[in-house]
């Protein structure tokens, strides 16, 4: 496995979306476009699947220096309902295009840090929005939560809001990293909001952990599994740190590069995680994530019902998912938008009455089908080609997967094709064989980070 590592372990996407951001092609879009897309969909598949909303909370009071997420530092709390109530004229504006009552199937708060909002002020969003839609029976409401603010009374109202689903950011125990990363959280405060999260009732309880994070070493990494092992979550995510201080903002440059993990050291990390993990009953469901057995997302595997979007992996799928807040992405199947990155430019066009979009992609026929198999691939790693719906460089794809069918990762039946247990860890590779925006126009500089 070590030579198979040196040899895959290159830059990446994490394929939340194909094409992937980068290789949108931004002149053809327009938020007219855009628009009508998201009519398209709605029209097409509200009926029937209901819709996805993302809102995205982007203000924390510290920053992390490993995260890479659009956020808004600031200890001021008077930001959040002026925020709120321009999240809130933003969706006024999809309703007016879906001119009838929208089915609510999915809902996420992420961020930045939804808890840093008092649950009051999250109750009165969530209430302005259930007002206007029908909840879905199967419905599946989701956040996320810093241990360090989320209190008793948060999960308590979101409980009563109907969410069931939480997750934690544990990330590492060890205080040294903790210390490095600006994220200082005890053992007994993840332990105290996750007992409460059981207590309530919450069903879908999930701990992010990071691996390959400054001064991470396998003592420590174990004995933060085992102390997550002691807490038993529904699932959890086991993310690569993905190291991107390039891009403009994300303010991981708070540590010297010298500190992280060599390659060699954080191969251990992920090796002998995930060797723990499924020891300790953990399934791998999808790259990066475990659930135990009872879990939603590991019986959506098995019912080949595994689904992934900007919010990750996810039991269930709508077509459309609109995305609320500044920077949040939205995806209609058929085109994807992205809106304005900063807090000042979102409220100013949400108060001028424009959708707040600020670049996006009008996914081709060519790009359809290459999403699907890549979603195929990421979620159910197989996927069969159609050679009378393909592509020129097709073949040339067959090809480089012949050298992956040699070390083992993937078997190739005809035009199908199906990861191996050996080639789970290098499933992202495989998506790239077929990515082809990728492929035609290589980047010059990096802009992913390493697919292990």
């Amino acid at each position: 496995m070590n030579s198979l590592i040196d040899k895959y372990n290159i830059p990446g996407p994490r394929y939340t979306s194909y094409p992937t951001v980068p290789y949108w092609d931004e002149h053809s879009f327009s938020p007219e476009l855009w628009k009508q897309s998201v009519i398209r969909t709605f029209r097409e598949s509200n009926a029937d699947e209901g819709i996805s909303i993302y809102i995205h909370l982007p203000f924390c009071e510290a920053l992390c220096t490993f995260c890479a997420c659009h956020k808004r530092i600031t200890k001021q709390h008077s930001v959040e309902i002026p925020y709120l109530e321009s999240v809130l004229k933003e969706w006024q504006l999809y309703l007016r295009m879906f001119g009838e009552k929208p089915k609510l199937k999915e809902l996420h708060l992420g961020g930045g840090t939804p808890t840093f909002f008092s649950p009051q002020n999250l109750k009165a969003l969530l209430e302005g929005i259930f007002e206007t839609v029908e909840i879905a029976e199967d419905q599946e409401f989701s956040f996320e939560g810093h241990p360090n603010n989320t209190t008793r009374e948060h999960l308590e109202t979101l409980y009563g809001l109907g969410f069931r689903r939480v997750s934690f950011g544990v990330q590492d125990y060890d205080p040294k990293v903790q210390k490095a990363i600006n994220r200082i959280q005890t053992f007994e405060k993840v332990k105290e909001v996750t007992e409460w999260a059981k207590e309530i009732g919450y069903r879908g309880i999930s701990h992010d952990l990071v691996f390959g994070l400054p001064h991470q070493t396998w003592e420590a990494m174990e004995n933060t599994i085992r102390k997550t092992m002691e807490l038993k979550p529904d699932r959890l995510a086991f993310y690569s740190y993905a190291h991107v201080p390039w891009v403009k903002g994300v303010g991981q440059r708070g540590f010297d590069e010298n500190d992280l993990p060599s390659g060699e050291e954080k191969r251990r990390l992920y090796e002998d995680g995930k060797k723990l993990l499924e020891e300790l009953g953990y399934i791998e469901v999808g790259m990066d994530h475990f659930s135990l057995e009872h879990d939603d997302l590991y019986q959506s595997l098995i019912r080949k019902k595994l689904h992934r979007n900007f919010m990750g992996y996810t039991s269930s799928k709508t077509q459309l998912m609109v995305g609320l807040g500044m920077s949040a992405i939205s995806d209609s199947w058929y085109a994807f938008a992205q809106n304005v990155k900063t807090v000042e430019e979102y409220q100013k066009m949400v108060e001028e009455g424009d959708i707040p979009v600020v670049k996006g992609h009008i996914l081709n026929e060519e790009d359809l089908t290459v999403r699907r198999h890549i979603l195929n691939l990421m979620c159910q790693l197989e996927t069969t080609f159609d050679v009378h719906h393909s592509f020129p460089e097709l073949q040339n794809a067959f090809e480089m997967l012949k050298e992956m069918e040699k070390d083992e990762l993937v078997e190739i039946n005809g035009t199908h094709i199906q990861i191996t247990e050996k080639g789970r860890a290098f499933t992202r590779n495989v998506a790239m064989v077929f990515d082809l925006r990728m492929m035609r126009n290589k980047p010059e500089t990096r802009i992913f980070s390493m697919t292990i």
